[in-house]
């Protein structure tokens, strides 16, 4: 749930069209309502259209504008028209966020199916490609892409208890494209960051540490894991995208912004 509050401001992205993929859970829906809390119109992009909606709902509720978007990000064709839909709806995109993806598969490399390091690969990579390609020509006045890695991204963090290498592959490669696209499109205007969270209280991570077997006890470890003490809450996460998407970020691009309550500093 987020904190910020419950109704619409004159805010840092006022007038900005928003994309979200993710949105439905997690930090992607905290993204979205803050997003939307502080001015924005926002897509909200989610493969569940029942929690999607629910964020549709609380937006509007809030006296926001907001747009469905059901879609898997994996899917090339379902993002070109999901895109499209909302351009015709608001004539741009100014504010694109990468926050759909998968925590991977809990197996040592060596026992990896194809398959499975496919899927991974197929919504953490290509969905920033898919969305990417298609949000880009729509950013008709400077842009903002943000996109989703991890600490994950800049360390390794396997064990034998929970090998996460296929996750960490993806993440660093969201890196890497991060940077290239910053580059890229640095002359139009559009600014591409991505930003590296440190555990943070969503339903993925509640999944990850259910699958330990003792839940209760995961958690206290992967909350002792940063030195401010606890796991950081979806809206902790936010409060960056709502920097990055907003100008006052308008001389940072090609950077990772991390939240991680000093986990990689420790």
């Amino acid at each position: 749930m987020t904190t910020a509050s419950s109704s619409v401001s004159s805010g840092r992205v006022t007038g900005k069209v928003a994309f979200v993929t993710g949105a439905g859970r997690g930090i992607g829906r905290a993204t979205a309502i803050m997003l939307a809390q502080h001015g924005a119109k926002v897509a909200v992009a989610d493969r569940d259209a029942d929690v999607a909606q629910e964020v549709v709902d609380t937006i509007e509720s809030m006296g926001g504008a907001a747009a469905l978007a059901v879609v898997d990000v994996a899917d090339e064709d379902g993002v070109r028209q999901v895109i499209g839909e909302v351009v015709d709806r608001w004539n741009r995109i100014d504010v694109l966020v990468n926050c759909a993806g998968l925590a991977g598969i809990q197996k040592p490399i060596h026992e990896v199916t194809t398959a499975e390091y496919d899927r991974v690969m197929d919504v953490n990579v290509r969905g920033i490609f898919h969305t990417t390609k298609y949000a880009i020509p729509a950013m008709t006045n400077g842009g903002s892409v943000i996109n989703f890695s991890s600490i994950y991204g800049l360390v390794g963090g396997a064990s034998a208890e929970s090998p996460y290498s296929v996750y960490q592959a993806s993440k660093g490669a969201v890196l890497g494209m991060s940077r290239g696209d910053a580059m890229m499109y640095a002359s139009q205007g559009i600014r591409v960051n991505s930003i590296c969270p440190g555990f943070i209280d969503t339903p993925m991570v509640a999944g990850f540490l259910e699958r330990t077997g003792d839940a209760a006890a995961a958690r206290t470890a992967a909350a002792a894991l940063h030195p401010l003490g606890d796991l950081g809450e979806p809206d902790d996460i936010a409060y960056g995208v709502l920097y990055l998407a907003s100008d006052e970020s308008k001389f940072v691009t090609g950077t990772a912004l991390v939240i991680d309550g000093g986990m990689t500093a420790a």
